[in-house]
C-alpha cells in the first residue's frame, strides 16, 4: 500500500486530535490509582476539594473557582456513600466559596461518626478554613495557611461596616449604610453560632477544649484582621486548633497530578530534583582596585 503526503498529513491530524484525550484519560487513571493508594494505607475515604484557576480553551480567558453548589452535592453524596465506622480524609486547596454550599459541607462533616481529618498542603481560605473546622484533625504542610471567616458583603467586610456606625453620630448616617450595618451584624452573628456549632463538636470525641471555643470564635470571625491575612500553622496552634505538621507525602504527590493549567510562559522554573550542595569555590585573595 502506498501512503501519499496527504495520507501522512490526515494520519498526524488524527493522532494530534486523539493525544490530548489520551493524555487525560492517563492523568484520570494516575489520579484514581493514586486516591486508592492513599485510601488503603490510611483505611479511609479520601475526598479532595481542589481549586485551580484555569483558563478557557481558545480564549484564554482566566477563570476562578471556588466552593458552589455543585461541589457540595458532590462532597455529599461521597460523605452519604461512605460507612459510618470509615473515616474521611479531605485534601483542601481552595480559596473558599458560598456560605450556603461551605455550611452543607461542614455540617456533614460533624454529624458522620468516624474520625475526619483534613489536609491542607498549600492553602485553605475563608470557607476552606470553615471546613477545616469540621475536623477532628487539620494536618498541614509547615508553610500553609488558613485565613478568617469573618463575612463579606460584596467587597466590604461586616466588621467595617460597623465601625462606621460606632464611629459617626447617627443623623450623619445615610439609611443605606445603615441597612447595610443591620445586615452585617446579623451576617456575623449568624457565622460566629456556626463556628461556634463546629469547634463544639463532640463526634467522636471533643476536639477543641472549651476554654479556648470562644477566644477562637473571636480570632477568626470578628474582622480584626483583613478577610485575606494568612493565619499560619504556629497562630492556628496557639489558638487552640488540633493542628498537626506531619504532611505525607503522597498528598503533594496527589497535588502533582492537579496541575495549574499551563500558559504560555512560566512564571515559576526550577530543576525538579532535590537539591545538591556543590563544592565550594575558593574565595579571591586579590583586592578590588582604588
Amino acid at each position: 500500500m502506498n501512503f501519499n503526503f496527504f495520507d501522512l498529513f490526515w494520519i498526524f491530524l488524527v493522532i494530534s486530535s486523539l493525544q490530548p484525550l489520551w493524555q487525560r484519560r492517563q492523568l484520570e487513571f494516575r489520579r484514581i490509582r493514586a486516591l486508592q493508594e492513599f485510601e488503603q494505607r490510611r483505611k479511609s475515604r479520601v475526598i479532595l476539594l481542589i481549586h485551580r484557576q484555569e483558563s478557557i480553551s481558545l480564549l484564554g480567558i482566566p477563570l476562578s473557582r471556588y466552593i458552589s453548589i455543585e461541589d457540595s452535592e458532590q462532597v455529599l453524596r461521597a460523605i452519604r456513600l461512605t460507612p459510618p465506622d470509615v473515616p474521611i480524609d479531605l485534601i483542601l486547596h481552595t480559596p473558599g466559596g458560598l456560605v450556603l454550599a461551605t455550611e452543607q459541607i461542614a455540617r456533614a462533616l460533624i454529624r458522620h461518626p468516624a474520625k475526619v481529618t483534613v489536609f491542607v498542603p498549600h492553602y485553605a481560605m475563608s470557607g476552606g478554613t470553615m471546613l477545616a473546622l469540621a475536623a477532628d484533625e487539620i494536618v498541614m504542610d509547615a508553610n500553609a495557611v488558613l485565613g478568617p471567616v469573618d463575612p463579606q458583603l460584596g467587597n466590604m467586610a461586616a466588621a467595617s461596616i460597623l465601625s462606621v456606625i460606632d464611629k459617626k453620630p447617627i443623623d450623619k448616617i445615610d439609611d443605606e449604610t445603615l441597612m447595610m450595618a443591620d445586615l452585617a451584624q446579623k451576617a456575623i452573628n449568624q457565622v460566629q453560632r456556626f463556628v461556634r456549632t463546629l469547634l463544639k463538636d463532640e463526634i467522636p470525641s471533643q476536639k477543641i477544649a472549651p476554654e479556648n471555643i470562644e477566644k477562637i470564635v473571636d480570632a477568626l470571625t470578628s474582622g480584626r484582621i483583613t478577610h485575606d491575612c494568612p493565619i499560619t500553622v504556629e497562630e492556628a496552634s496557639s489558638l487552640g486548633l488540633p493542628v498537626t505538621v506531619s504532611l505525607p507525602k503522597s498528598i503533594y504527590d496527589l497535588m502533582e497530578l492537579y496541575p495549574q493549567p499551563p500558559e504560555r510562559r512560566p512564571s515559576v522554573q526550577y530543576i525538579p530534583m532535590p537539591y545538591r550542595r556543590y563544592p565550594t569555590l575558593p574565595e579571591s585573595t586579590r583586592k578590588p582596585r582604588s
